[in-house]
């Protein structure tokens, strides 16, 4: 009701697989938990919001991990295909936005949360990406089989890498660093390994297990669109022991950036990453783009009237909702949509903290777990609704 009377008109949501099948491997889908989500898209469509759904978000099932040692096994490409054509049958009519695996590069980082892996080693990381691709090939392949009008995008952990120098070599490691998250676009939404990719895993030794059509799927259905997440940009240097250390999201092996300001928990505010993220990815892949997450965490102080005043965060969005029109208008780059992280207080996937909060809405809980659970709008709240009604031309 509250993202109703702000005027959404897009809600991203995440879909737990174990709540359709709990482990991965049942004959038939679990009916209690397609109707949970028949309820909640219904919901949506009493107030014109349409659904934009990830099908896997950190939550590989555990009865997976524990028997295949998760997405390092191809078996699970079958079981995942199953899944998410059995929902998008399902939900065929009330959701039209897919995303296969949310942030899919966070395999290199964060494996056991991405892909389930029991083992991290660069060789099941390789691999585990691999058979997220190829499901990824065949959910899209699926889709369209399904109905024509659905689409299924990509979701990219992603942030514009700054040089911290004019030196050459800063270039090139930044260059470096952007590939480190870009070659997972290359091959989903590509359609292929680039060769920059194949010669470090030539280097590294690793020889994927391939299916015999695997390339042949990847080039013949990459994703519809890319859809990513970004809050600010990264800067690299060589000389990094020599410089102030970043903190915030995506900060590893970062420095500080001189020319933006940061919040308490590192977090910067860059009022130009979301333009030119957007103009690197669509002159790169030419595909519709969708920034599903860009937002800043921040410790919101309920006043004595129960007012919450959170302008750094109405500045923050000010600026990136300015950086992304500019990006449309002046650039031309097809942008799909928008939607900030998160739209109500939630637990700091971060920090596991509580009081850093991200949302519109205020919720009464502190890091102890005490509190009401109260919803109430922060001036944010008030201010986005106005920006929705104007469709981004009031940004006061």
């Amino acid at each position: 009701a509250l993202m109703g009377e702000m005027g959404f008109k897009c809600f991203r949501l995440s879909m737990n697989w174990a709540r359709i099948f709990p482990t991965g491997e049942e004959a038939e889908p679990n009916t209690e938990g397609l109707a949970f989500y028949d309820a909640v898209f219904d919901e949506c469509a009493k107030y014109g919001i349409e659904p934009l759904v990830t099908l896997s978000h950190y939550e590989t099932p555990l009865a997976l991990v524990n028997k295949y040692g998760g997405w390092k096994s191809r078996e699970l490409i079958d079981l995942f295909v199953r899944y998410a054509t059995c929902v998008m049958k399902h939900y065929q009519g009330k959701v039209k936005y897919w995303l296969t695996f949310n942030e899919i590069n966070m395999m290199s980082m964060g494996s056991f949360m991405a892909g389930g892996l029991t083992d991290g080693s660069p060789h099941a990381k390789a691999q585990a990406a691999h058979n997220q691709f190829v499901a990824s090939a065949l959910t899209v392949r699926s889709a369209h089989q399904i109905s024509p009008k659905i689409m299924v995008g990509q979701m990219l952990a992603y942030n514009p890498i700054y040089s911290y120098s004019a030196d050459p070599a800063d270039h090139l490691l930044a260059m470096e660093r952007e590939r480190d998250a870009l070659w997972y676009a290359d091959v989903q939404v590509g359609g292929h390994y680039p060769a920059y990719r194949l010669r470090e895993m030539e280097r590294a030794g690793i020889k994927l297990e391939m299916g015999e059509n695997d390339l042949e799927l990847l080039a013949t259905y990459p994703a519809d669109f890319l859809s990513f997440s970004c809050y600010g940009g990264s800067t690299v240097s060589l000389r990094q022991k020599e410089l102030e250390v970043a903190s915030g999201n995506l900060a590893f092996g970062m420095v500080k950036n001189p020319y933006l300001e940061t919040n308490a928990w590192g977090w910067a505010s860059d009022p130009y990453c979301l333009r030119i993220a957007l103009n690197e990815l669509y002159d790169r892949y030419h595909k519709p783009l969708w920034i599903v997450e860009n937002g800043i965490g921040w410790s919101d102080e309920v006043k004595a009237d129960g007012s919450i005043h959170d302008g750094y965060r109405i500045d923050y969005l000010r600026k990136n909702i300015q950086s992304m029109k500019d990006a449309v208008e002046l650039d031309g780059v097809d942008l799909m949509g928008y939607t900030m992280w998160g739209c109500i207080d939630l637990v700091s996937a971060g920090t596991g903290e509580m009081r850093k909060r991200y949302g519109f809405v205020y919720v009464d809980r502190d890091d102890e777990g005490k509190g009401t659970l109260a919803r109430s709008r922060k001036d944010s709240f008030y201010w986005y609704k106005k920006v929705i009604e104007s469709n981004g031309e009031d940004l006061d």
